[in-house]
C-alpha cells in the first residue's frame, strides 16, 4: 500500500518509474493510436487512465 506522502511526491515529480509491456494486433494498435490523436490525448495517457479506473472499481 503507498503512503500518502510516497504518493504526493510521485504527483510532485510526475516521473513513472515501471513499464508494462503487451502484444496486440498490429491493426488494433494502429487504430488506437490514431484515434487518440484524433482526440489530442496519447496512448499511454488513455491506458493509465483505463488502468486506475479498473483498479478504483475492481480493487
Amino acid at each position: 500500500m503507498i503512503k500518502k506522502d510516497e504518493k504526493k511526491d510521485k504527483k510532485k515529480t510526475g516521473k513513472k518509474n515501471s513499464q508494462l509491456i503487451l502484444r496486440l494486433d498490429k491493426e488494433e494498435r494502429d487504430e488506437f493510436i490514431e484515434l487518440c490523436k484524433e482526440m489530442d490525448t496519447s496512448a499511454a495517457r488513455e491506458i493509465r487512465a483505463f488502468i486506475r479506473s479498473f483498479v478504483k472499481k475492481n480493487g
